[in-house]
């Protein structure tokens, strides 16, 4: 009875006072209870107008997530209420879809007028045919994805898009409406205001799950005969050669490639939607590395000086040139660098392009990881403020990588192109 003596530090939460919420636009840790977002769309111009709202892909898609969902698709369609906006579904696996299929759960969402998608990642990494997305209007739309960073949807930078749960996703594609909130708020049926009730779902299905085809092909019990063929001119598919290891030698004369400025995700690193048909082709797929991130150096996107010969480029030209000169490259980054999805290419293109360090004032846990598996030095400023050190035109020298080890720091001369350096810990 008194946490006192036992934590240092006690949080009292008065459930009473907790309401659903909804996060964004741009980004997952902007949080706004949903009694707020009218004041708040009001005040930052926010768009209110939703013409999707989309549940499911890996998160939030198990059968009580879309049961949850149906409650209130049920309750609507059981009023009358049209739906104002577009719903989709994502179920997270075939053995959820096949059991809500089964379950009659599926035809509520018919009646409804939503659109059960297959399952796979989806929308949630722009894996779907957004009409319009191409215009780049300036709208909003509501998902249950656990990610809304800026192009990420629909390659549209002007999509606000806002991250609630399932049910929350449905009451507002419901509505139509961004500022509605279901706790108060009524929708029009047959016969006049309907307000939605709370919802419900079923943790388990009554009657079990059940699947007619997982989908899973078992490999063979030997399987040391069975040779991998990929055609030399396949765009989607190639085989991997391992890349070089380290010689030992301090990493001498690397260029910048990039300074990214601000957020910079695994979406900026390496984008999904149409480019994932490229995912069996290191190669092909590193055309698109880096090519989201703001550049420090004039705050644009896909452009970089190549120092080699002065001229400007998109990021993945620069690289190969680097590349192709023996000349290795690190990358400049600001805070929680690489955070999002994670994403193995955002690790394995950069040092496909040449990349040897990214150096930056803090990661995200599992980017920082991938880049170490890949073999290149991810760093962190020992002093954030070094950050504003690095110039566009720099060279930059690593003098003791061979005295590598567990807590020492490691020191980068930085070389100007005024003939000053500045040494980076």
């Amino acid at each position: 009875a008194s946490p006192e003596q036992y934590f240092d530090q006690v949080i009292e939460i008065d459930l009473n006072t907790l309401e659903p919420h909804l996060n964004g636009p741009f980004s997952p840790d902007l949080a706004t209870p949903v009694s707020q977002m009218a004041a708040l769309c009001a005040e930052k111009g926010y768009p209110t107008e939703i013409e999707f709202g989309l549940i499911g892909s890996c998160t939030n898609s198990s059968y009580e997530d879309i049961t949850r969902s149906a409650s209130l698709a049920k309750a609507a369609v059981e009023a009358g209420v049209q739906s104002k906006g577009k719903l989709t579904i994502t179920p997270g696996s075939e053995l959820v879809r096949y059991t809500l299929e089964r379950d009659g759960v599926l035809d509520t969402f018919d009646k409804m007028g939503a659109d059960v998608f297959a399952n796979a990642c989806g929308p949630c990494i722009g894996q779907w045919a957004r009409s319009g997305a191409e215009k780049k209007e300036k709208n909003s739309i509501v998902h249950s994805f656990n990610r809304n960073f800026a192009k990420r949807a629909d390659g549209n930078p002007n999509t606000h898009a806002f991250v609630g749960s399932p049910e929350v996703v449905t009451a507002i594609a419901l509505a139509g409406d961004l500022t509605f909130n279901p706790m108060t708020d009524t929708l029009e049926g047959a016969n006049g205001p309907v307000k939605l009730p709370v919802p419900t779902g079923f943790e388990l299905p009554e009657k079990g799950f059940e699947v007619e085809d997982a989908g899973y092909l078992a490999p063979a019990e030997d399987g040391s005969g069975v040779q991998v063929v990929v055609k030399d001119d396949s765009e989607r598919l190639q085989l991997l050669t391992p890349f070089t290891p380290w010689d030992g030698e301090n990493l001498m004369g690397m260029r910048l490639l990039i300074k990214a400025a601000g957020k910079c995700t695994t979406d900026h690193i390496s984008m999904a939607g149409p480019w994932l048909r490229f995912r069996g082709h290191l190669d092909n797929i590193s055309n698109n590395t880096l090519t989201g991130a703001v550049n420090a150096f004039g705050g644009a996107t896909n452009a970089v000086v190549n120092q080699l010969d002065g001229s400007t480029g998109e990021v993945p030209a620069v690289a190969r040139a680097y590349k192709a000169a023996g000349v290795p490259t690190l990358v400049v980054g600001d805070s929680n660098y690489g955070e999002g999805s994670s994403r193995e290419h955002a690790a394995m293109q950069p040092r496909h392009l040449g990349v040897r360090v990214v150096l930056v004032k803090s990661f995200a846990r599992i980017h920082e990881t991938n880049l170490k598996k890949q073999g290149m030095l991810g760093l962190t400023f020992a002093n954030e403020a070094d950050y504003d050190v690095i110039r566009e035109d720099d060279t930059f020298d690593m003098i003791d990588l061979k005295e590598f080890a567990p807590g020492k720091p490691l020191i980068i001369q930085v070389k100007h192109a005024d003939g000053t350096e500045d040494s980076v810990v």
